[in-house]
């Protein structure tokens, strides 16, 4: 996981390419330090020294540290050290692959899990789920199959897209707060109605109103959000998606994917309640940030978002997001994986210890959620990460039940060929984003760009 806003100009943003394997969006390169790693001090039949290696802000690698420390205080006969790696990530652990010195457990955007996994170089954790039962209880998407019986890992956390919001805002507007239950989401209708009313110029006026002026707004009232995590929800809200069931159809062109791409840019050139990429820059602050300090009164953000939130002075809130057909987010994270090497049974058991929400402060703090269905249903289970300061009261139905009752996982997670996929629709979203041309001509050119790309689905299996 990685700690930011997660926004960007472009369909895909540097999270997207993360969850897809593209992690060279990181700019340094590998250095001396491949030298400390495991594979090369876990020599069968002895203690098992252990790596994990991933990436993530300063505030994950404390938090990530103190988990390694905790499993190494209860171990006797193993040791795990980080190989904490926040830039190049991709090109290091290629790296360590072919140099046959892996680490045990690492982090992995969706291509190169499958494609490790497929090589035969990752642990099938199909035969631990009778041992590990908190393995086999998780969220039916949060899984990553590769064939049948064959179980790379799950999602490293879990996360979900939401509707952010200042309070103050609202307030000083007179304009009801986005709900926070599913079944009174806001039409979209409804969402543009408000966000009109929450955007002003320098002199005060609304876009409504005569003598608006495009070139000194003061606030808008929502930031679009062009991140495939941010159309993709809406999409599958109006009973479109991205391809078909067997995979192998391009369905962004249909009617009712095409009208949510052109809601999108209606935001920004015809209504004109949300920033153009111009108007954001190539450097737009976090979504916290932009929020507090009163240039946007709303935005769609993943839950990630919170960490910050709790540590600002913001008076925020967090609403579901605008329902077209049906109320829908979507959940999806990055894998985490292990490699295969003498020690699996201490390496599967390093795994599970990861993620564990006892012992690692990450859920507590609102940049990540669980993975087991429990922490979604079970009053205490969920008391145990979100009754703290940093999950608001409206947590519960906004997040909790939202995520239990609502959410649907991300196309990227389970198709194949996603890596070439992404170049191609990453320019066609930015010419939608840009206004530069309507949604429908850019996503009816897009099929015969991308329908030869689609190699259909990865399984998905039942426990």
């Amino acid at each position: 996981m990685i700690r930011h806003s997660l926004s960007g100009s472009t369909g895909w943003s540097r999270r997207d390419l993360l969850r897809l394997g593209g992690l060279t969006a990181f700019g340094v390169a590998a250095g001396p330090a491949l030298a400390a790693c495991a594979g090369e001090e876990s020599g069968g039949g002895g203690k098992a020294n252990l790596q994990f290696m991933y990436w993530g802000s300063s505030f994950e690698q404390k938090a990530i540290q103190k988990m390694l420390d905790e499993f190494n205080s209860r171990q006797k006969d193993a040791s795990v050290k980080p190989l904490y790696t926040p830039q190049e990530y991709d090109t290091r652990l290629n790296t360590l692959v072919a140099s046959k010195r892996v680490p045990d457990v690492a982090y992995l955007g969706a291509g190169t899990a499958y494609r490790l996994a497929e090589q035969g170089k990752l642990v099938n954790f199909y035969p631990y789920l009778k041992k590990h039962p908190e393995l086999a209880s998780r969220l039916p998407y949060t899984y990553y199959w590769y064939g049948k019986d064959k179980l790379l890992g799950t999602q490293t956390a879990n996360e979900v897209i939401l509707l952010w919001y200042n309070k103050k805002t609202f307030q000083e507007a007179g304009v009801d707060h986005p709900p926070a239950e599913a079944s009174k989401a806001w039409s979209w209708d409804t969402l543009v109605e408000t966000a009109e009313r929450l955007t002003f110029d320098q002199d005060g006026r609304r876009p409504s109103e005569s003598g608006f002026n495009t070139k000194q707004i003061r606030q808008f009232g929502l930031a679009a959000n062009f991140n495939s995590y941010g159309w993709y929800p809406l999409v599958r809200s109006n009973g479109g998606d991205f391809v078909d069931e067997t995979g192998t159809k391009f369905l962004l062109n249909s009617p009712e994917a095409v009208e949510v791409f052109q809601n999108l840019q209606d935001l920004m050139y015809e209504h004109r309640v949300s920033p153009t990429p111009a108007q954001t820059g190539n450097n737009a602050p976090t979504t916290t940030v932009q929020l507090q300090t009163k240039r946007i009164a709303m935005a769609i953000d993943g839950q990630w978002v919170l960490l910050d939130m709790a540590e600002s002075n913001l008076d925020y809130g967090i609403g579901v997001l605008p329902s077209y057909q049906e109320p829908t987010t979507i959940g999806f994270a990055a894998a985490t994986a292990a490699f295969t090497g003498d020690h699996d049974d201490k390496t599967v058991e390093l795994y599970m210890f990861h993620n564990d929400p006892r012992y690692v402060d990450l859920y507590k703090s609102g940049l990540w959620m669980p993975l087991e269905k429990k922490y979604y249903e079970d009053q205490a289970a969920i008391d145990s990460w979100t009754k703290n300061a940093a999950h608001p009261p409206e947590f519960r139905t906004a997040v909790v039940d939202y995520t239990l009752n609502n959410s649907v996982p991300m196309f990227d997670q389970r198709l194949k060929n996603t890596d070439a996929i992404g170049e191609v629709l990453t320019p066609a979203i930015q010419q939608i984003q840009t206004g530069k041309h309507k949604a429908k001509e850019v996503l009816d050119a897009l099929k015969p760009k991308i329908e030869p790309l689609l190699q259909g689905w990865y399984p998905s299996q039942e426990l």
